[in-house]
C-alpha cells in the first residue's frame, strides 16, 4: 500500500546517469521533481547513477551539477551510486537468503553467473498520478537479472534500494520509464519497501512530433547558457512543456512556479519543443531585468567601457534581440559598428532613388543647420527639428541620406534613434563628412 503522506515528509529525486551532457528532457524532469518537493515543503535529492563505470565520466557529472546550479535548482542531498556498493550488497544477501533472488548461469553454455530475481508471476496495478491505473502481467518478464555479482547491482535493483533507503515518496519521471515500473515494484515487495507514488510525465517532442534531436534543441543545458538565454527563462519554458497553470499566464519566476505547480495539471500527451516560444519567453524575461544589469551584459559582450554609449544603445539592442548571443551576431554583421566608428561608403549610396548629388548635398547641409539647436535627448524630441523640412522636400530624399550618413548601412534603426544616441556633435560631424563626399 502507498505511504500515508503529509506534505512535510515528501521526498523526490532526480537520478541522472553521467554518461552524457544534461539535456532539456533531463532538466525538465529535474524541474518537475524540484517544484513538487518545494511546493509541499519537502526534500529534493540529486542521485548520480554512475554504476556504469565504462560510460560514466566526471565531466558529465560536473555538467549536471553546473546545469542545476545555473538554474537555481538546489538539492538538499546528493548521492553517488558508485559509493553505495555495501548497501546494495546487504540487500542482495537478504534476497538470496529469503529466496526472492538466486544465482544462475548467465549463458546457455554455462559461462558466467548472474543473480536473478525470482518472479512470483502475477498481475500488478499501480495508480499513476497523471495517467490513472496502469496494469501489467509480470509473468511476461520472467526471472530477470538484478546483478552481475554481489559487487555489481544492475539498474532496477540499485534504483529500488536507493529510493527505499533515501525515503523517496514520489517518483516523477518520463513516460519512457513506465515499462520499468513492474520490475521495480516486484523488487520493492521483495525487500519490504513501501510503494512510492508514481507520476510519468510526457516526453518532449520535436515540432514535427518526432523524437527530440540535437537539431531541434536537445542540446546540453549549458549550451543554452552559452547562447545567452536567461536561466529564469529556460526554467519558465521547461515548466510549460507538459504543464500549464490552467490560466492565460505564461511568464513565471521560479518562486511563482513553486506556488502554482501541481501534478494534476500535467498533460498526458507529448510536449512540443518550440524554439520560437523559448525565444519569446526569454525576450519577456530580458525586459524584466533592471537596466543596470542589461547594461553590464551589453558592455561585457561588446567589450566597451563607454558607459554613456552603452546606456544609450541598450534599449535599442533590447528591442532587437531574443537572447544575449544575438548581440554578438549583430556586432559580427556590422549592425552596431557605426556606433563606435564612423562608417565608410561611396557618395552614390547617399543619393535616394531619382534624386541627385547636388540636391542631396543641399538637404544634408540644411540638416546640419537645423540640428544646431535641436533636442538630442531622444528620437522623439529630435524628430521635430527636421520633420517639416523632410515632409516638404520628400521624406525619402531627406531621411535616406541622413540615415546612410550616420550608419553607412542599407538597413539600420531610424535616423532619429541613431542621431539621438550619437549626440549632436557626432551627428553633425558625420553629416559634414557626407557633404564633403557629395561635393567631391
Amino acid at each position: 500500500m502507498p505511504n500515508i503522506l503529509t506534505p512535510k515528509n515528501i521526498v523526490t529525486r532526480f537520478a541522472p546517469s553521467p554518461t552524457g551532457f544534461l539535456h532539456v528532457g533531463g532538466m525538465r524532469t529535474a524541474l518537475f521533481n524540484y517544484l513538487f518537493a518545494k511546493a509541499h515543503g519537502g526534500k529534493f535529492i540529486l542521485r548520480i547513477e554512475d554504476t556504469d563505470k565504462e560510460r560514466s565520466k566526471k565531466e558529465y557529472e560536473e555538467d549536471i551539477v553546473a546545469g542545476l546550479s545555473w538554474l537555481s535548482l538546489s538539492y538538499d542531498e546528493i548521492y553517488r551510486q558508485s559509493e553505495r556498493g555495501e548497501i546494495y550488497k546487504k540487500h542482495l544477501q537478504a534476497m538470496l537468503y529469503k529466496g526472492s533472488a538466486y544465482e544462475a548461469e548467465e549463458n546457455s553454455d554455462g559461462t558466467g553467473k548472474v543473480i536473478r530475481f525470482k518472479n512470483p508471476n502475477g498481475k500488478i496495478t499501480f495508480k499513476d498520478m497523471i495517467r490513472g491505473d496502469i496494469s501489467f502481467d509480470t509473468a511476461e518478464l520472467g526471472d530477470f537479472v538484478i546483478a552481475k555479482d554481489m559487487q555489481t547491482p544492475l539498474f532496477h535493483l540499485a534504483v529500488v534500494v536507493d529510493d527505499f533507503e533515501m525515503g523517496v515518496t514520489h517518483i516523477i519521471r518520463g513516460e519512457d520509464h513506465i515499462s520499468n515500473t513492474p520490475r521495480q515494484m516486484l523488487i520493492q515487495r521483495a525487500i519490504s519497501a513501501p510503494e512510492p507514488l508514481y507520476a510519468h510525465i510526457p516526453l518532449i517532442l520535436a515540432p514535427d512530433k518526432s523524437k527530440l534531436s540535437k537539431r531541434h534543441g536537445a542540446v546540453s543545458v549549458n549550451e543554452y547558457k552559452a547562447e545567452g538565454y536567461l536561466p529564469e527563462a529556460l526554467i519558465n519554458f521547461l515548466a510549460l512543456l507538459g504543464w500549464n497553470p490552467g490560466t492565460e499566464k505564461e511568464i513565471f519566476t521560479l518562486s511563482e512556479l513553486i506556488k502554482e505547480f501541481n501534478l494534476e495539471k500535467v498533460q498526458k500527451g507529448g510536449a512540443v519543443f518550440d524554439r520560437t516560444k523559448l525565444d519569446w519567453i526569454n525576450r519577456e524575461h530580458l525586459r524584466k531585468l533592471p537596466s543596470k544589469d542589461l547594461e553590464i551584459f551589453v558592455s561585457d559582450i561588446l567589450k566597451t567601457q563607454d558607459s554613456v554609449l552603452v546606456k544609450k544603445i541598450t534599449p535599442l539592442i533590447l528591442e532587437r534581440i531574443n537572447k544575449f548571443s544575438d548581440i554578438n551576431t549583430m556586432a559580427a554583421e556590422g549592425e552596431l559598428a557605426y556606433f563606435f566608428e564612423r562608417p565608410q561608403y561611396s557618395s552614390e549610396k547617399l543619393v535616394w532613388k531619382k534624386s541627385d548629388s547636388k540636391t542631396t548635398k543641399r538637404h544634408i547641409d540644411r540638416m546640419i543647420e537645423l540640428f544646431q539647436n535641436a533636442d538630442f535627448t531622444s528620437a522623439e524630441s529630435l524628430k521635430p527639428a527636421i520633420w517639416d523640412y523632410a515632409e516638404g522636400e520628400g521624406r525619402g530624399d531627406v531621411l535616406w541620406p541622413l540615415r546612410f550618413a550616420l550608419s553607412g548601412r542599407d538597413k539600420s534603426p531610424d535616423p532619429f534613434t541613431i542621431a539621438s544616441i550619437l549626440g549632436k556633435e557626432e551627428t553633425r560631424e558625420r553629416l559634414r563628412a557626407a557633404s564633403v563626399k557629395l561635393g567631391e
